[in-house]
């Protein structure tokens, strides 16, 4: 059989060919929209390839960027790494030390960033690698960029850096392997940790992803991505829009339930994809606005578990359709997908609908295994749980700069951290992270599935539970909540709402109220500084 490379630059090439119809919409800060075809997005594209190559970037250097959803952000994801160089996505929801640790260790030599985050790189002050020397502003500043960054750095425009070039570019064939994207982990637990994507991984994570039982996009679809191009490059769907020729609507930094319902209706999205907190914004915007899908979406889930009851609103009273996903940074992230099979067709709706908190069936290409402590499979039964470990072609097998972390078997498994059981059909049900997972008397309680339990409750608008020290117990969940806003929920209605659903050795034995809960940079609940304000909860 011939042989090629498999690189992302195949992806837009073959867009700008055969789907020339297709449609990239960026909306932007005013909440404006403007878009381009994919022969325009190639054209730019082939712009800023010229003028990186006119300022020698070589292959495998690391060029940073700083930036919401847009076409711009799109344009760097396929000309830096086309040229063979590493688009590295830095997360501005990081707090300034943990990024200027990424800049570090990654050796920047570019930042690519909107104008609303030189607040930033001013508190990080000097603590940028000395490597870093140039700034290019995605947009014209609204204010004089500070002269303590202008004396350090050479600033530049983006439109004036890729005018003036060629509109097409001879996109170099090289070695498939070749660093393409670097992402880092959100750093809950220590420095993050960069995974390096190679242009094979990306390509064949974006065939995997666009699987029929997946996101199953095709020409004709209009996916709207959320999820930040920050974060795991947006879920790869910057790569599956291309290789299916669908449209891209890039909703830039508005994303708040009125924004992204009216962007949906203008564009006809039909798929989209984001983390719970996102689908609870929208979902409290149609309540309150009483508005309607004209045509309801696809609405794609993933990032920490979602609440039953967020689901069942969103399909039931304005019919979307959700799917469940499960992923990491390391691995691509698409791992897990949950979709139906045959033998679910028989099912009542409230069957169907419990099936759909589970995160889904391992992708075609990732392996899978769920272990107890000693590394044993546990059963396929729906109850035994134990970690899950993974591995396949777009899972990492070391982190960037570090080849001995233990995350990483000697076999060439994938440490998740993550929790589950597997039930007899192959759906995965994350229970709790490893580290997050509460033991009671030598017994293990879910975390996530009595956060589930207590998102039910009318009066509650967010919820997480930690295990908090006992002196009998070792770990007693506590229920850390806040109220629903217009409610005043007493500590007894809350816990009496656990009766009937768990054990009632599980239910918590306290509950907490408080104005708003600690999230990580991507959206989860940061449960470490909770343990570390509620930890002695009950200790005497």
């Amino acid at each position: 059989m011939q042989q090629g490379p498999l690189l992302v630059t195949h992806l837009l090439r073959y867009a700008e060919r055969f789907h020339r119809a297709a449609r990239i919409t960026t909306q932007r800060r005013d909440g404006s929209t403007a878009a381009l075809a994919y022969p325009e997005l190639a054209a730019r594209t082939a712009r800023l390839a010229h003028a990186l190559a006119a300022r020698g970037i070589a292959r495998g250097e690391r060029l940073a960027t700083l930036a919401w959803n847009d076409h711009r952000h799109l344009e760097l994801y396929y000309g830096v790494a086309g040229i063979g160089a590493v688009c590295h996505t830095v997360n501005p929801r990081l707090f300034p030390d943990q990024i200027a640790f990424i800049l570090n260790d990654a050796g920047d030599t570019h930042l690519f960033l909107d104008p609303m985050f030189l607040p930033i790189l001013c508190a990080i002050g000097d603590r940028v690698p000395a490597a870093l020397k140039t700034l290019v502003l995605l947009e014209p500043p609204a204010e004089t960029v500070p002269a303590t960054l202008a004396a350090r750095f050479e600033v530049l425009d983006y439109e004036a850096l890729i005018a003036g070039h060629a509109e097409t570019f001879d996109w170099p064939e090289f070695e498939e392997n070749t660093a393409a994207f670097l992402c880092y982990s959100s750093g809950t637990t220590g420095d993050p940790k960069g995974v390096l994507y190679s242009h094979r991984s990306c390509v064949l994570h974006a065939y995997g992803a666009n699987q029929p039982d997946s996101f199953g996009l095709r020409s004709v679809d209009t996916v709207m991505p959320v999820v930040p191009m920050f974060h795991v490059n947006a879920w790869g769907i910057p790569f599956v829009a291309l290789l299916a020729g669908a449209s891209l609507v890039l909703p830039g930094p508005r994303l708040d339930g009125a924004s992204l319902f009216r962007l949906m209706e203008e564009t006809g999205v039909t798929l989209s994809a984001g983390v719970p907190t996102i689908w609870l914004g929208l979902l409290n915007h149609l309540r309150e606005t009483g508005s309607r899908f004209a045509k309801p979406p696809r609405l794609l889930i993933g990032g920490s578990a979602c609440p039953l009851p967020i689901i069942e609103t969103l399909e039931r009273d304005y019919g979307a359709c959700v799917d469940h996903a499960w992923g990491m940074t390391e691995t691509s992230p698409i791992g897990l997908y949950n979709t139906p099979k045959r033998e679910q067709a028989g099912w009542s709706a409230a069957d169907r609908l419990r099936l759909k908190r589970k995160q889904g069936r391992p992708v075609a290409g990732v392996q899978l295994r769920i272990v107890d402590a000693e590394g044993r499979e546990v059963a396929m039964d729906g109850v035994a749980f134990g970690e899950i470990l993974v591995r396949g072609p777009w899972v990492a097998a070391a982190y960037f700069g570090h080849d001995d972390d233990p995350a990483f078997t000697a076999d060439g498994w994938f440490r998740t951290g993550d929790v589950a059981t597997m039930d007899e059909s192959g759906y995965v049900e994350i229970v709790d992270r490893a580290k997050d997972v509460i033991k009671s008397g030598g017994e293990w309680i879910s975390s996530i599935a009595l956060e589930n339990i207590a998102i039910g409750h009318p009066k509650l608008r967010e919820a997480a539970v930690i295990g908090a020290r006992h002196p009998k117990w070792d770990e007693r969940p506590v229920l850390v909540a806040v109220a629903a806003e217009g409610t005043t929920p007493t500590k007894a209605e809350i816990l009496e709402w656990f009766d009937g659903k768990v054990a009632k050795w599980w239910r918590p034995d306290d509950v907490i109220f408080v104005d708003e809960l600690p999230h990580t940079a991507t959206g989860k609940l940061l449960k470490t500084e909770l343990r570390k304000r509620y930890r002695d909860h009950l200790s005497p």
